[in-house]
């Protein structure tokens, strides 16, 4: 079987679940008093893809303003990039939209952009319409979905996603399409951040 790496990165505000969503995926686990990344850190994590395995090369950026001029240190060279915010402070998606510019401006041509609200399961305090979120993602072509680090909410499917959206090794063009319907195993119970 064959092992693709690929160069993922995590960008958005301090405080949104950035290593807290990288922490579930790699280690399946959830620290409500986590630390503030300082510059970045790095994990990796495989996972098998349809006939291929993907090696997750995660690259957790600080979300510190002083931080930010080393973002593109980590998003050069990415095949993805997860853009967090925080679905109960509205400044985080603001702050978003700048990192997709920065993107778009600076980063590589074909990178897989995905935008993440994080913190679904405190939707009482939303401030972020999810509509808002996804039709803001859809207009820009990103994958778009709700996550919850601490309930493991669409953790794996995002990167599910993030697999099924870069190109393929073979000759046939990867499926393009705006957003996604989150798929689960019929075993799976489904959870909802509703």
């Amino acid at each position: 079987m064959a092992l693709r790496e690929l160069k993922v990165c995590l960008l958005g505000d301090t405080g949104v679940g950035k290593s807290s969503i990288v922490w579930r995926f790699v280690e399946d686990s959830f620290d409500p008093n986590i630390n503030p990344t300082i510059g970045a850190s790095f994990m990796t994590k495989t996972v098998q893809y349809q006939n291929e395995l993907h090696k997750f090369l995660i690259w957790d950026t600080a979300g510190q303003e002083r931080f930010r001029a080393l973002a593109p240190m980590y998003y050069r060279g990415s095949a993805a990039a997860i853009i967090v915010y925080d679905i109960t402070k509205e400044e985080t998606f603001s702050t978003l939209k700048n990192w997709v510019k920065e993107l778009r401006q600076h980063g590589p041509p074909n990178i897989v952009v995905a935008i993440a609200g994080n913190k679904c399961d405190l939707n009482d305090v939303r401030e972020v319409m999810e509509k808002d979120a996804k039709d803001y993602a859809d207009s820009i072509h990103a994958i778009f979905v709700e996550t919850s680090a601490k309930n493991a909410i669409n953790i794996n499917e995002l990167f599910i996603e993030i697999s099924r959206r870069i190109p393929s090794t073979d000759t046939n063009p990867p499926s393009s399409g705006k957003g996604f319907k989150i798929r689960r195993q019929p075993s799976v119970t489904k959870r909802s951040c509703c």
